[in-house]
């Protein structure tokens, strides 16, 4: 059996990941496709680390940093993915680039860079409308904390990638160039 091609799709909060690793897998739906949303990996509350923000000094949930994620159990399922009739793997998420055990079997590297700007304001979007949250909750979360933790832990994890998309204003040619060389690698 041969083994998937891997991608591994990582960029900032809201950058366009998720959106890219679903379009990918419709693009390429005449292939055996597995996509692992990191997302789907965090720590529940219980166990997840606390940050103390830089300037205010406020605690919150550290979402933005690699010890809030299941490593292991995504490590485990990925392994599980690579025995099974898969032909690409996408994996996408903040840290996609940024773990050395998961980097190393990434065949294709992936970062979507998206101006600070454009990804606070989809995050305003998208957790207001998905989970009810105010404006001055993700407003706050995001210039105390993520800001930061993308500078500390994303923001570096873009030089590791053979590709940099541009996520403010998505081409169409170079989404379809991607499709068209992930169909040729893991088809063929």
């Amino acid at each position: 059996m041969k083994r998937p091609y891997v991608v591994g799709i990582s960029g900032g909060t809201a950058s366009g990941k998720s959106t890219l690793a679903r379009w990918l897998e419709g693009e390429l739906g005449d292939l055996q496709v597995k996509v692992f949303h990191m997302d789907e990996y965090f720590k529940p509350d219980s166990v997840r680390p606390k940050a103390t923000a830089p300037v205010t000094g406020n605690i919150y949930y550290d979402d933005n940093c690699p010890e809030t994620i299941y490593a292991g159990k995504l490590r485990e399922d990925l392994s599980q993915a690579m025995e099974e009739d898969f032909q690409l793997v996408l994996v996408e998420g903040l840290f996609a680039l940024w773990y050395d055990w998961l980097y190393e079997q990434l065949d294709l590297k992936v970062f979507i860079d998206c101006q600070a700007d454009e990804r606070i304001v989809r995050r305003l979007r998208r957790n207001m409308a998905e989970r009810g949250l105010s404006f001055e909750e993700i407003a706050g979360v995001y210039l105390d904390m993520v800001r930061y933790r993308h500078q500390q832990y994303i923001e570096p994890t873009k030089w590791r990638a053979d590709l940099i998309l541009n996520g403010s204003s998505p081409s169409s040619l170079a989404n379809g160039l991607l499709a068209a060389f992930l169909h040729q690698k893991a088809g063929a």
